[in-house]
């Protein structure tokens, strides 16, 4: 089988570490996890993972109270005799010591993974050493995928929601309701206007027709007149009407009282029982005579009236 991949290390250390970066290379997603299971705990012959977080061999060398092995891990960091997985988490070996008998075997297993190992160069005295990977027999290591930053797109995105939320909210709040209620308000008041201007004109006709002289009995013509202001309220069916009746001044005080609720009465029959108008929406009054539309004639038959008034 030919190899993949290079490693020119300074001493037994460096080489061990070029073979865990060789791998990384060929594997870049592989976890710490993964890396244990390529070069297990068997190659030192102990129950302990042979790679771990450069943190946690730390902590257990300070934890044992191993001034060596302290003094080691502190020499591991400063030389930086680790690798550095996808996600940034520095790995390094439990392993602080390597004898040829580990480093026979840990090279077997890099033969498995199609990395060779060159013969080393020792470190000089004073160097800390270093190692080199090479890409052999046509070998291209796969892309290391880059990080995605489509978290960002949809933060601003989620920015630009909330925003324009935001800025409906304030428009919607901000809306003047008074400019609304003036134009509810005005066509309300034209149409009672309108309504209480086509009743006045009813009443008039309704008028015209005259009461004789002490009867209360609605004539045919002021029947016609009396349809009209049903087809009226009909149209209107939010109007409320008080019919008011009023006699001239002939006859006792008493009698014009009652002849002027009955002709009251009698239009307010005849609209609730042959138009299907609601009684709830008249109303009856009678003034008798204390009323007079022409005070220089009392007996005027001026003031033998009906009126309809629009309730507010």
């Amino acid at each position: 089988m030919s190899g993949k991949i290079k490693v020119y290390g300074q001493s037994q250390k460096w080489t061990a570490l070029g073979i865990v970066a060789g791998y990384l290379k060929m594997y870049p997603q592989a976890t710490l996890k993964d890396l244990n299971k390529a070069f297990p705990s068997s190659i030192i012959n102990s129950n302990d993972d042979l790679l771990d977080t450069v943190g946690n061999i730390e902590k257990k060398a300070k934890a044992d109270s191993n001034s060596k092995a302290i003094e080691l891990v502190e020499n591991m960091k400063k030389v930086k005799w680790y690798v550095s997985l996808q996600d940034g988490t520095q790995v390094g070996f439990t392993q602080l010591m390597w004898p040829e008998d580990i480093y026979s075997k840990f090279v077997q297993y890099a033969d498995i993974y199609n990395i060779e190992v060159a013969e080393f160069k020792k470190t000089a005295k004073g160097e800390s050493g270093s190692y080199e990977l090479e890409y052999i027999n046509g070998y291209v290591p796969p892309v290391e995928p880059k990080k995605s930053k489509s978290w960002i797109w949809v933060l601003l995105g989620a920015f630009l929601v909330i925003a324009v939320l935001i800025i409906f909210l304030v428009r919607s709040n901000n809306k003047k309701p008074e400019i609304i209620e003036k134009t509810v308000v005005e066509t309300v008041v034209r149409h009672d206007t309108v309504v209480v201007m086509e009743i006045e004109q009813i009443e008039k006709d309704y008028n015209a027709a005259e009461f004789k002289v002490g009867d209360a009995k609605i004539s045919e013509e002021a029947k016609f007149v009396l349809h009209d202001l049903a087809n009226a309220m009909k149209k209107h069916p939010e109007v409320r009407l008080r019919i008011e009746g009023h006699t001239s001044a002939e006859g006792t005080e008493s009698f014009n009282q009652q002849l002027s609720e009955k002709r009251a009465q009698a239009a307010v029959d005849f609209l609730i029982q042959h138009e299907g108008i609601d009684s709830a929406r008249l109303e009856v009054v009678g003034f008798g005579s204390t009323q007079l539309k022409n005070t220089e004639d009392p007996k005027s038959s001026e003031n033998r009236r009906t009126e309809f008034i629009v309730i507010e």
